[in-house]
């Protein structure tokens, strides 16, 4: 896959241990030997045993390039890594994987992203025995935040574990590092989980700090995914957490209600969730914050909160084992004859055995509650207008009969209009995956279109190409890949029609109107010699197209709290080549502009 990378200096940070010269030759011929290895092995080798070579050589080259020597042991660690996928190499190219068959320790495996085609480490620790038929639990460990981690400090951390006598599986993903298991770091948490396929019903998702963080959020999106969740400290609101103005855009602060996980609170009725919090910790706010939103829950919950007396920013074994002895009350998962799920978005909206497809309005509560008595089910709604079936359903949906066979209508999706269920009808609106913010296309597969000629304004045209610039080398630093140039998924696109044909090709499909002269968004005209145009918009059969945009957030935001990591301008914006956004917001339910302006 074609990828593009920006190869700016690099920054090393304030405190740098860079190798002697010596060792640099030493990496350097290591690097080269490693690559000419994986170039040599044979073409039908498996992806994904590639990749568990792979994945090696993708960490000892983000080390170097970025010149992140953040310890005195980071060069030999790098080192280390790179003899480890040398041998590895020599293995898989002898037509073995030993490392398949390790047990009792961690193991570091590899996984081509969807999302972008980088190559990203898990680790796995499988318990020895045959695991798979025992009465096993598998835990889901997320990470805290760690302003030095890199692959390489992750993959050397695990290799050098001790052994442990566990009978859990234990998965460990990087979750390109320090995102708060947001983005693109949440997809991976899911394509890592993917690599050993654990039961639902036994699989525990836990983690501490920025793990907490992650637990919440995961946790409280994806209730049905896991049997339980065991969140330590991290945070669960961006508001009194992450330091706000006093005011932002109406558009931000419902987009804020994405990654709140406060607001998904009632979804602990679908998931066992045992929470840990220091008395004295600042982050116990975490906890609490979602202990409040469920006083006067009708339902029994299977909530409990764990507080250690005395207790600052740590989670010490014992209580570790305390939160595991409480979990065991809890599993394997058993599923009542009742679920009570919340969301906000579309995009999360795995309500167990029906999916929210699409809201009457988006960033307002969304509930879906399905009971089940004598083998009748009645599921009642607020604020839903598409549901997804997987099955047939017998019973009523909001008081009404539903059909006979709902799976073999419309693949299974119900739609209401008027207060009333039936088949779909045809038009454009926001469903599951389809629903915005600009950054949500960077949760799934895309590939950028960069401009080939000129642009029709050179101010607009640099404005484009230093944005295209920035987001290559953000995602290359903070999220651990470059930007695929082709592919499949969304469409990213940067220029202007004249620099780029991609954007004349879908120009007529947009709600706007580009030319030489003007720009046209939501009915107010602009100088298109000095404003250039971001939006993301469904495209008709397939996914969205950006243009002019990577992430709304930036280097700032990535090097600060990961709780800043959160959407900027909504579904579109105005910028002017100063770089100041000029107007911005999100379209409607139908993808449109909400209300035209008087022109200017």
């Amino acid at each position: 896959m074609l990828a593009l990378a920006v190869l700016l200096v690099a920054q090393p940070p304030a405190k740098s241990f860079p190798p002697d010269e010596a060792t640099s030759q030493k990496i350097a011929a290591l690097r080269g030997g490693l690559d000419a290895a994986l170039a040599k092995l044979p073409a039908d080798t498996e992806p994904d045993l590639r990749a568990d070579v792979a994945i090696y050589a993708k960490a000892a080259e983000w080390v170097v390039r970025h010149a992140e020597w953040h310890s005195k042991d980071t060069a030999a660690q790098t080192v280390r890594v790179l003899e480890a996928g040398i041998a590895r190499a020599k293995e898989l190219a002898a037509g073995r994987s030993p490392w398949r068959e390790m047990v009792g320790r961690p193991v570091i495996r590899g996984f081509v992203s969807a999302v972008d085609g980088s190559v990203q480490p898990v680790a796995v620790t499988t318990p020895t025995g045959d695991w798979r038929k025992l009465d096993w639990q598998c835990d889901v460990v997320l990470h805290g935040r760690d302003n030095t981690l890199t692959e390489v400090k992750f993959i050397d951390s695990k290799e050098r574990a001790k052994p442990s006598a566990s009978k859990r599986v234990v998965i460990e993903p990087f979750g390109r590092g320090n995102t708060a298991y947001r983005w693109a770091g949440e997809t991976d948490v899911f394509e890592a989980l993917a690599v050993v396929g654990p039961d639902p019903k036994r699989t525990v998702l836990r983690g501490f700090s920025m793990g907490g963080a992650g637990t919440w959020h995961l946790g409280l999106h994806h209730p049905f995914r896991f049997a339980a969740i065991q969140p330590g400290a991290g945070f669960t609101t961006t508001h009194g957490y992450a330091k706000l103005p006093d005011t932002v855009p109406d558009y931000v602060e419902k987009c804020l209600t994405i990654y709140d996980a406060q607001r998904y609170a009632e979804n602990v009725y679908n998931v066992s969730t045992v929470a840990y919090s220091g008395e004295v910790d600042k982050q116990k706010a975490a906890a609490d914050g979602v202990e409040r939103a469920l006083k006067g829950f009708p339902e029994p919950l299977r909530f409990t909160h764990l507080v250690a007396p005395g207790q600052e920013h740590k989670q010490p074994p014992e209580w570790v084992a305390k939160c595991d002895a409480e979990l065991a009350k809890y599993l394997p998962r058993k599923d009542g004859e009742r679920e009570r799920f919340v969301t906000f978005t579309p995009r999360y909206g795995d309500a167990g055995r029906v999916k929210v497809e699409a809201l009457e309005k988006q960033y307002e509560p969304a509930v879906v509650e399905v009971v089940t008595e004598d083998f009748r089910t009645s599921l009642t709604t607020r604020n839903v207008r598409r549901l997804r079936f997987s099955r047939t359903i017998p019973g009523l949906l909001d008081g009404q009969p539903m059909p006979v066979v709902v799976a073999t209508l419309a693949d299974g999706v119900l739609e209401k209009r008027d207060g009333r269920w039936g088949v779909p009808r045809p038009g454009l609106q926001k469903t599951a995956g389809r629903q915005g913010p600009i950054d949500d296309a960077f949760l799934d597969p895309f590939f950028v279109t960069r401009p080939t000629g000129a642009g029709w304004h050179p101010a607009t045209d640099g404005l484009a190409r230093e944005t295209l610039t920035r987001f290559a080398d953000e995602w290359d630093r903070h999220l651990r890949g470059w930007l695929p140039l082709e592919g499949k998924g969304h469409r990213v696109l940067f220029g202007d029609p004249a620099s780029n044909p991609a954007i004349a090709e879908v120009l007529p499909v947009l709600p706007i109107r580009w030319t030489r002269d003007e720009l046209v968004m939501n009915g107010v005209r602009y100088d298109a010699a000095t404003h250039l145009p971001v939006l993301l918009y469904p495209l008709p059969l397939h996914g969205y197209v950006v243009l002019n945009s990577g992430h709304t957030f930036g280097e700032e935001e990535f090097r600060g709290s990961n709780a800043l990591l959160y959407p900027r301008l909504g579904d579109w914006a105005v910028r002017k080549v100063t770089g100041e956004v000029v107007a911005a917001g999100l379209f409607d339910e139908n993808w449109q502009f909400p209300a035209a302006a008087p022109s200017q």
